[in-house]
């Protein structure tokens, strides 16, 4: 990474409003793995529709969120998510609108942050609307499925499952409803084919009134950050890519830089607020 480079983006941000929108890039340094990266294959996950029609996708559904969402307990923020959050401690970052559902963000600080596909600890009833703790969740489905095996390799999270109909039909598992009303739970992560979350919204109108908008880690594949992107461009912002591999938005950049989040967001961050 050179500082070429590095001086370039601070040209772009010094003394202006920022919005940063990352993707899975930004915490692959972590150990998370980035399943639209350069050399992955695409997988086929359960949708909302058959989560919420078809018992056996309920029941594969949270036997693989059971068996793998601990994985991201332990796991630290990034220098990406670090350099971040030291750019908006010093008034040059409005906040981030991410696609991850991971909580680095505000594990390393972050005080403005959009979720716009939820978070992977907190689960949602979808008839009566509860929202509970991941956590207070995994007591109720030990004691339904004890010694459940879990997984211990952070790049086998779940965080939607493949769509395997035999591994389903064939997992023995027993999942929970809502302790309400009896209502189906469902991770409060975004599903293909569902609504998106009011923080959308929210980052839509931040993209409104930024000055320039920052790429970090995603090729922005998934729309949502996509149409983040365009309404602050639309709005006259600059756009600033930080990426490994190409984005679909790599012709409009005022700077694009080809690397990772990490090597390149932490001086960046201390070039602008040193």
């Amino acid at each position: 990474m050179t500082q070429a480079a590095v001086e370039a983006v601070a040209e772009v941000m010094a003394d202006r409003r920022t919005l940063a929108v990352t993707g899975a890039g930004i915490s692959t340094d972590s150990g998370i793995p980035d399943y639209r990266g350069v050399g992955t294959t695409p997988i086929e996950p359960v949708d909302f529709q058959q989560f919420v029609t078809d018992p056996v996708w309920y029941k594969w559904v949270w036997a693989r969120n059971h068996a793998t969402w601990r994985l991201l307990d332990p796991l630290v923020p990034t220098p990406g998510h670090v350099a971040l959050a030291q750019l908006e401690e010093a008034g040059l970052l409005t906040g981030v609108a991410t696609q991850n559902v991971d909580r680095l963000h505000s594990r390393a600080g972050q005080r403005t942050v959009w979720e716009l596909h939820g978070a992977y600890d907190r689960v949602v009833c979808l008839k009566c609307g509860r929202m509970t703790s991941r956590a207070d969740l995994d007591t109720r489905l030990t004691a339904l499925n004890p010694g459940y095996p879990r997984e211990s390799d952070p790049a086998r999270v779940a965080i939607t499952p493949e769509a395997d109909r035999a591994a389903a039909e064939a997992c023995d598992f027993t999942p929970a409803v809502c302790e309400e009303c009896g209502g189906l739970l469902k991770p409060d992560i975004v599903f293909f084919g569902e609504g998106l979350p009011a923080a959308m919204d929210e980052a839509m109108r931040a993209a409104g009134h930024c000055d320039v908008v920052l790429v970090a880690g995603s090729s922005l594949a998934v729309l949502t950050g996509l149409w983040i992107v365009r309404q602050a461009l639309a709005s006259g912002a600059e756009l600033v890519v930080i990426n490994r591999g190409p984005t679909a938005v790599d012709e409009l950049a005022t700077v694009r830089v080809e690397g990772g989040t990490s090597e390149f967001l932490a001086p960046l961050a201390d070039r602008l607020s040193g």
